[in-house]
C-alpha cells in the first residue's frame, strides 16, 4: 500500500513539473492613455515604435481592440476580472473594488505562476496585490490613503533628494506639453521599464512567470525627455479631425486640464508630438525588456501582449482626454506574440479585425496556463483565434461611460470594427458610423443609413435588455435622468452616502 501511494505521489509530482515547464511566461506590458493609432504598426508613420512595432510583427494584432470603459480604474476592473462591465459591475470612473471573485492575477498564481506587477496599478486600497506576490507601484503622486507613497517616488527621493518629480510643471490632465526637466533616468517611464529588467535579470525559480508592467505614460503630463522630443524635429504630425457634428464646440477654450475646448491645431500638434515621444521614450524600455527576457532565455518560452487602459482623444472633435465612445477614446492598441510551442494556424504578423476588448486577456492566460476558463467571463481567449483564425466569435464588443464632464457624456457604445453605433442615455441622441468609409467618425448616418440604425438599435436593445426597465422597456430604449455608476453587480454591498457624494465631486472635479 505504502509502495502504491509513494507511486502515485511521484507521478502526479511529475505531472506538476511537466504542466510548469509547458507552461509560457506571461509578460503583459500596458501603456496608461494611450490610443490605438499611436503605434507605427498600426499605420501610423509619424509616430517611431520600433521595439513594439515587433511584437506585432512577430505575433498578431488585434486592429479593433478597445476599453469597454474608457477611463482608468473601471478599465483596470474589466482587465482584472474578465468580465464585461455591467458583470464586474463599475460603468464609469470609481474605487476598485477591495475584492472580486475572479482576479487575474491570484487565479495566475493559483495555477503555479509566480505573479507580479511593476507601475500603474489604481486599485484601492493602493497596496491592494489581488494575488501578486508583489508590486512596486508608480501612481504618480496620487495619494488615495494616509500614509501611501508609491514605490517610484520613494525611489525618487532616494536617487534626487531634495527634487521635485513634478518639475515639469504639467498637471495630469492638462493638455499642454513640455520637456521633462530632471535626467531622463529619474523620469517614471525608465524606472518602470529598469524595474522589470531588474526581475527578469533576478528570476531563478522553475515556475513559469508572470509579469504585468504598466507604465504611468502617455498619459498627461506630455512630458517627454529632449532626446526624445528631438526625434520628432521635422515629424509629419497628423491633424486632429473635427466631425461635422462636433463644430458646436467651434471656439470654446475651457482651460489647460479642459475635457472639450477649440485650441487650434498648432497646440494639438505640439502636443501630440510630444506624446508620440513619450511613447518612443516606452518602446525603448519595452526593447530593453525583450532583451532581458532573450538574454534570460525566457523569449521564446513567453506570451507578450500589449495594450493599454484606453486612449486619448488629443483634440478630435475639440475633445480631450478619454470616457469617450469615439475612436480616440475607446479603441487601444492590442498586441499579442505567442510562445514557439503552441500550435497556431494564424501566420505571425497578421492583422485581425475581430472585436477584442480588455476582458479577453485573462481567459487567454488562463488557456495559456491550461487553466479552466470559468463559464462566467464574458472575456474569450485570444489564442482561439491564433489557433484558428476563422474559429466563431463575438460579432460585436460593448462600450459605454456614465456621466463624466458634462450631463450629457452618458452613453452606451456597439461596435463591430465597422459599424458604430452610439446611444446617449440622458438626451437619447443617436450616432451612427461607418468605421470602414469614415475612420475618423466625422459624419454621422442616422438620417443617411436608416435600415443600419435600425439594426444596430435592436442590438441596443438586445444588449441592455438584462438591465431592467430603466434602460430597456417595451422593447425601446428608455432615456435616463439619473446616472448609474454601479451596476447591483458590484461586489461591494455597503457604500455609505458620503462615499458616493466625494466620487461625485472628484468625477465632476475631473478624472485621472
Amino acid at each position: 500500500m505504502r509502495q502504491k501511494l509513494f507511486t502515485i505521489g511521484f507521478f502526479l509530482v511529475l505531472a506538476m513539473v511537466s504542466v510548469s515547464q509547458n507552461q509560457p511566461n506571461i509578460i503583459f506590458i500596458m501603456t496608461d492613455q494611450q490610443r490605438a493609432d499611436a503605434l507605427g504598426c498600426m499605420g501610423n508613420e509619424a509616430v517611431i515604435s520600433p521595439n513594439i512595432d515587433k511584437i506585432a510583427a512577430e505575433g498578431v494584432t488585434f486592429v479593433n481592440g478597445y476599453s469597454a470603459v474608457p477611463s482608468c480604474t473601471p478599465a483596470r476592473a474589466g482587465l482584472l476580472t474578465g468580465m464585461s462591465p455591467w458583470h464586474h459591475g463599475m460603468l464609469g470612473y470609481g474605487k476598485v473594488a477591495r475584492k472580486y471573485k475572479y482576479e487575474m492575477p491570484q487565479m495566475l498564481r493559483e495555477g503555479g505562476y509566480y505573479t507580479f506587477g511593476i507601475g500603474k496599478m489604481h486599485w484601492f486600497p493602493q497596496k491592494a496585490l489581488h494575488g501578486f506576490n508583489g508590486t512596486l507601484t508608480d501612481e504618480s503622486g496620487r495619494a488615495e490613503q494616509d500614509g501611501y507613497l508609491s514605490d517610484y517616488r520613494d525611489w525618487f527621493k532616494l536617487n534626487a533628494p531634495g527634487e521635485d518629480p513634478d518639475k515639469t510643471g504639467i498637471g495630469w490632465n492638462d493638455h499642454g506639453s513640455g520637456v521633462y526637466q530632471l535626467d531622463e533616468k529619474l523620469h517614471p517611464t525608465y524606472w518602470t521599464g529598469k524595474t522589470a529588467v531588474e526581475l527578469i535579470e533576478n528570476y531563478d525559480l522553475k515556475k513559469p512567470l508572470f509579469l504585468k508592467v504598466s507604465f504611468a505614460r502617455p498619459h498627461s503630463p506630455y512630458d517627454p525627455p529632449q532626446r526624445f522630443l528631438d526625434m520628432y524635429k521635422d515629424a509629419k504630425i497628423p491633424e486632429p479631425v473635427i466631425g461635422e457634428w462636433a463644430h458646436y464646440l467651434d471656439g470654446v477654450d475651457g482651460g489647460k486640464s479642459a475635457a472639450f475646448g477649440d485650441f487650434g491645431n498648432e497646440h494639438a500638434v505640439e502636443s501630440r508630438r510630444h506624446y508620440y515621444a513619450n511613447i518612443t521614450f516606452i518602446d525603448e524600455m519595452v526593447g530593453a525588456i525583450v532583451q532581458a527576457l532573450k538574454d534570460k532565455g525566457m523569449y521564446e518560452n513567453s506570451i507578450i501582449c500589449f495594450t493599454s487602459d484606453h486612449g486619448d482623444m488629443l483634440g478630435d472633435h475639440h475633445h480631450w482626454r478619454k470616457t469617450y465612445a469615439y475612436e480616440g477614446s475607446s479603441n487601444i492598441p492590442f498586441l499579442l506574440k505567442w510562445p514557439e510551442n503552441l500550435a497556431a494556424q494564424l501566420k505571425r504578423g497578421s492583422k485581425l479585425e475581430n472585436p477584442t476588448e480588455l476582458r479577453d486577456f485573462l481567459p487567454t492566460f488562463l488557456d495559456a496556463a491550461g487553466a479552466e476558463i470559468p463559464e462566467e467571463l464574458d472575456g474569450l481567449s485570444l489564442l482561439k483565434l491564433v489557433r484558428n483564425p476563422k474559429a466563431n466569435w463575438r460579432p460585436y464588443i460593448d462600450i459605454e461611460h456614465a456621466t463624466c464632464y458634462s450631463q450629457e457624456n452618458y452613453w452606451c457604445a456597439l461596435t463591430d470594427g465597422t459599424w458604430k453605433y452610439i446611444w446617449f442615455f440622458r438626451t437619447g441622441e443617436e450616432q451612427l458610423f461607418n468605421l470602414k468609409n469614415d475612420p475618423g467618425e466625422m459624419t454621422n448616418l442616422t438620417e443617411k443609413n436608416k435600415s443600419a440604425l435600425v439594426k444596430w438599435r435592436r442590438n441596443m436593445v438586445d444588449h441592455l435588455s438584462e438591465r431592467g426597465e430603466g434602460f430597456v422597456k417595451n422593447g425601446k430604449l428608455v432615456r435616463r435622468e439619473e446616472t448609474l455608476l454601479y451596476s447591483p453587480n458590484f461586489p461591494e454591498d455597503v457604500r455609505t452616502e458620503n462615499e458616493r457624494v466625494k466620487e461625485w465631486l472628484d468625477i465632476y472635479k475631473g478624472i485621472d
